[in-house]
């Protein structure tokens, strides 16, 4: 199915014809709502639809904003708008106010494609100044924009397609721009050519050897790299069809997969655990799931949960910016935070001293660092941000902001965040692990680590945990005699709180920014009012 497809030639266009030459009238995506899209379809749809949005002044280089659920019309528009040499920009579905006005006025785009139920999160903003031209109704219903012309999805979908609207982009020409959160800044847009999009579903459907007789089972967010890169863009890579729901459900998960006959998924975040801790049925492995992606795997729940729903569990290391250098083998067996071996093909991969950039032995935990092999399989910059994209590329290499390190098998390990390496007393501690280990406690839901400052030791980095219980809050000596039997004295957290719930991304991310800056609260409590001392 590779034969005749150098890289030097891969764009969404030139794979999309070429499977729909294949496998014709065969479903690509099927959808919840019933909705279906043949190979075939995608690429006539996609020529009309092209021609619609020329007819609303769309060009190369333009930016074409979509706001949608996962839906057949998300898909149909990002493939239009690069038919006409124009830049698609997906952006979060939650959305709005500041937060949606930063990436507006960033891109600038020409045209506005909204889901009417997310049109109003365009009322929380201000387009003045901007060059808007049109608001495009996906379903019909919903209000053009103040000062923008209005116009219907469905009628740009009726257009006659014509051939000479239709340009032929490159591999290294930029596809679309994807913000990714900002952790302590405003969000940036990844401008993602052709090659770097597609490379992430040649990567993908290589590590679980895909082929056109599997089916996904998508539940990430399309406006997300993992559903509509690692997922969807393996599936057209390797002629393997879709199941698209619109979002996870941790309680509807195992039935969906059941009753879409998918082989394949995948699981970012807290995703698998939270689908792990949902109680065990006797259908547990009454499905046709063989493989998971998951990102990262736990250590009190990996196993287990492939031996519960009877699949393999598969690791992987990456980022938006710098695509998937690593992924697991099929036939190793999982080790919690081992992302598997580098893609040596496409990616050079360093583990370097954070301060100084100089490689550390093997072993020693640094910070990962990527660069590609050829050209238009990694980023082309973030977008209108030259000193961010400077930044992130010190000494030639781009800087993950992640910790790792590599074991003598040449496998690579994430630990976590650098941010959220807490340095305690000469000790680099992993939020992450301790956050594994209080998860594990049977009255525990979920938990976020971070490090705060007490400015009356010196202004020392502790470890604080911000705790959801699972029922009734324990004791908080309960929960610290829990961490002093599983983790390393240093790292037993002095401060812990218990909250009402934790901020996440929609792909499950603990948003921890707003924690850091909170740092000890009135209501946080502190193991050295009861004078409670940690075993050595």
């Amino acid at each position: 199915m590779m034969e005749n497809f150098p890289r030097q030639s891969w764009t969404y266009m030139e794979l999309i014809k070429r499977r729909a030459a294949e496998f014709g009238d065969r479903v690509f995506c099927s959808f919840a709502d019933g909705d279906e899209l043949t190979f075939a379809e995608f690429e006539t749809a996609t020529n009309a639809l092209a021609s619609g949005l020329a007819d609303l002044g769309v060009k190369k280089a333009d930016r074409v904003l979509g706001m949608m659920y996962n839906s057949k019309a998300f898909l149909l528009t990002m493939i239009a708008v690069q038919k006409l040499g124009a830049i698609f920009v997906p952006v979060n579905t939650e959305l709005k106010g500041a937060f949606l006005e930063h990436q507006v006025r960033n891109i600038e785009p020409r045209v506005i494609v909204s889901g009417d139920e997310l049109r109003g999160a365009f009322d929380t903003i201000s387009i003045d100044g901007l060059d808007i031209e049109t608001t495009v109704s996906v379903e019909g219903g919903g209000v053009p924009l103040k000062g923008t012309k209005g116009a219907l999805f469905q009628d740009l979908l009726a257009c006659k397609a014509r051939p000479s609207d239709i340009v032929t982009p490159s591999a290294y020409d930029i596809a679309m721009i994807m913000f990714t959160s900002g952790t302590t800044g405003p969000s940036k847009g990844v401008m993602m050519p052709h090659a770097h999009c597609l490379l992430f579903g040649f990567g993908s459907g290589r590590a679980l050897s895909m082929t056109p007789a599997d089916k996904m089972f998508i539940c990430m967010p399309f406006f997300h790299a993992m559903g509509l890169l690692l997922q969807m863009t393996s599936c057209l890579f390797y002629g393997s069809s879709a199941h698209v729901v619109r979002r996870f459900s941790a309680t509807t998960w195992l039935e969906e997969i059941r009753s879409s006959e998918s082989t394949l998924t995948y699981g970012l975040g807290v995703i698998p655990e939270f689908i792990f801790r949902q109680p065990p049925t006797p259908h547990d492995q009454d499905h046709k799931l063989r493989l998971m992606l998951a990102v990262p795997i736990g250590d009190d729940w990996g196993r287990p949960f492939e031996e519960r729903f009877g699949l393999r569990l598969v690791q992987a290391f990456g980022m938006t910016e710098c695509n998937i250098p690593a992924y697991g083998k099929l036939e190793d067996p999982i080790m919690a935070g081992c992302a598997g071996h580098i893609e040596n093909d496409f990616f050079e991969v360093k583990v370097v001293d954070s301060e100084n950039d100089e490689e550390v032995s093997t072993g020693e935990v640094g910070e990962i660092v990527v660069r590609p092999k050829h050209p238009g399989c990694f980023m082309a910059g973030y977008f209108r941000m030259p000193e961010r994209t400077v930044e992130a590329w010190r000494s030639l290499w781009f800087h993950t902001g992640d910790a790792g390190r590599f074991d003598d098998q040449g496998r690579l390990f994430y630990i976590d965040r650098i941010k959220d390496c807490i340095r305690r007393r000469g000790e680099n501690i992993s939020a992450f692990e301790v956050e594994q280990v209080i998860n594990g406690h049977p009255e525990v839901a979920e938990s976020c680590v971070i490090g705060v400052r007490d400015e009356d030791a010196g202004g020392e980095e502790e470890v604080k945990a911000c705790i959801v219980a699972g029922g009734n809050a324990p004791e908080y000596s309960s929960i610290l005699d829990w961490c002093v039997e599983r983790m390393p004295r240093y790292a037993v957290p002095r401060y812990l709180e218990y909250v009402s719930e934790l901020d996440k991304t929609p792909t499950g991310k603990l948003r921890k920014q707003d924690l850091r800056d909170a740092g000890i609260t009135d209501n946080t409590w502190d193991r050295e009012s009861i004078d409670y001392v940690v075993p050595r």
